[in-house]
């Protein structure tokens, strides 16, 4: 092999935090069975964002508004409104399982709307509707009404209002931007001043993949409906700088490439800057990449890239969708035959090994083209390397460590032996221990 990697680290010189990158979205589990959280807590997941939870409408029975508030009509002040039965067992799961929530509030996808569609209306009363949401929070974070004193601290208000631009077409927002910049301006500004202490933020933006075209090729042409994501984009930070709206936190969502992805994470980042929102934390609480390949070691090496991609970007955090057990291409983590993960679960243990330790430390990579890689300093150091690429790589490691340890996961399976690995697999991750 005449391609070398050559990565030198040096553990004396800490570069900042390893960020919470291996998030995910809505957690395996069926029915009222999470035995299998125990993978969760294994890879160190971070936060589980409750979007679409528990199938179509959620269940009937989870965390949607809709779920936990049946009756519109009824009153918010009183207990008996609400329904939180199965919502707080799996709530319950996920705190025992060291996993904390990230609540979205609003309701899940409705993929048939343009044939019925019956949740994703704006709510009558969007204060009626901030007060249920106070109800929601008071009792998974203040114990009210029966409820628990948890460390939930992230509140999203919706999920892709911006999903079309065709309003008979969305199928998450059947109302006009207007509409929903009036809904979080409402809603934002009476939990912010009830709940100073959480971040209440939006809008999980379906994403900015127009922004890529521009900046890859001059000559690409986005669709309506890829401007408009842009566009709602920019209007609500000027309607929320106009409004006073708080921010503390803006979601958005990719299921792009790698490269792009990361086109998206600093537009983002410099669109906040310019309006003002330079403390609003950013996070991609949606992505996933080449769904298609679900199963396979290469996206789990994929997989492994893009979080550590994340790692080096002005990003806070970030949620992959996702974790639930099911038969779609987007559920990549578990298979939902024998409940038992799928290659990209290793990408998620191979992360936490750095985010466990704390402190990134500073790393150079040399012929690295299609490789990712990046190190922590604990009471021992970790090294995280994910070869994209299709044929395997020599590989050259100084550091000012011995290396004690190595475990790669490839397509050849799961090996672990003493010292560093001289080659890269193809489509591998590995983890070197010092």
């Amino acid at each position: 092999m005449a391609d070398t990697v050559k990565i030198k680290v040096d553990f004396s010189n800490e570069v900042g935090k390893i960020k919470p990158m291996h998030g995910v979205g809505q957690p395996p589990f069926v029915g009222l069975e999470f035995r299998m959280f125990h993978y969760l807590t294994e890879a160190g997941i971070p936060f589980s964002r409750l979007h679409d939870t528990g199938g179509w409408f959620g269940g009937s029975r989870y965390v949607d508004i809709p779920n936990v508030f049946p009756d519109f009509g009824a009153d918010p002040e009183d207990p008996a409104s609400y329904d939180f039965a199965f919502t707080d067992r799996l709530i319950t799961a996920l705190v025992d399982a060291g996993v904390e929530p990230f609540y979205r509030l609003g309701v899940t996808i409705e993929n048939y709307a343009h044939i019925k569609a019956y949740r994703i209306f704006p709510p009558a009363d969007p204060i009626k509707w901030a007060r249920i949401c106070e109800g929601v929070i008071r009792h998974y974070t203040e114990g009210w009404a029966d409820g628990f004193n948890y460390d939930i601290r992230y509140w999203e208000i919706w999920n892709e209002p911006d999903n079309s631009d065709d309003i008979m077409k969305n199928q998450m927002w059947r109302g006009s931007q207007k509409q929903y910049f009036e809904l979080y301006r409402v809603a934002s500004r009476y939990l912010k001043d009830r709940f100073p202490h959480l971040k209440i933020g939006g809008y999980a933006s379906c994403g900015f993949y127009a922004i890529a075209g521009i900046e890859t090729d001059p000559n690409a042409k986005a669709t309506a409906r890829e401007t408009y994501f842009v566009t709602f984009f920019e209007k609500f930070l000027q309607f929320a700088k106009e409004n006073n709206c708080p921010l503390d936190f803006f979601s958005w969502h990719s299921y792009a490439s790698i490269e792009h992805t990361a086109i998206f994470a600093k537009y983002a980042r410099k669109k906040l800057d310019e309006y003002g929102f330079t403390d609003t934390e950013t996070t991609c609480n949606e992505w996933n990449y080449m769904i298609h390949l679900r199963g396979t070691a290469r996206h789990m090496a994929l997989c492994a890239a893009m979080m550590l991609s994340f790692q080096r970007l002005p990003l806070d955090s970030a949620m992959f969708y996702d974790a639930r057990l099911g038969v779609s291409d987007y559920a990549s983590l578990f298979n939902p035959l024998t409940w038992e993960p799928l290659p990209a679960y290793e990408a998620f243990k191979a992360f936490n090994e750095l985010y466990k330790r704390g402190e990134e430390v500073h790393l150079t990579a040399e012929n690295a083209d299609g490789v990712y890689v990046a190190a922590a300093k604990g009471e021992d150091g970790a090294v995280m390397i994910a070869n994209t690429n299709e044929k395997p790589l020599s590989l050259s490691l100084i550091s000012d460590r011995a290396p004690v340890s190595h475990r790669i996961v490839s397509d050849a399976g799961v090996t672990e032996e003493k010292g560093a690995p001289d080659v890269l697999p193809p489509n591998s991750v590995v983890t070197v221990i010092f």
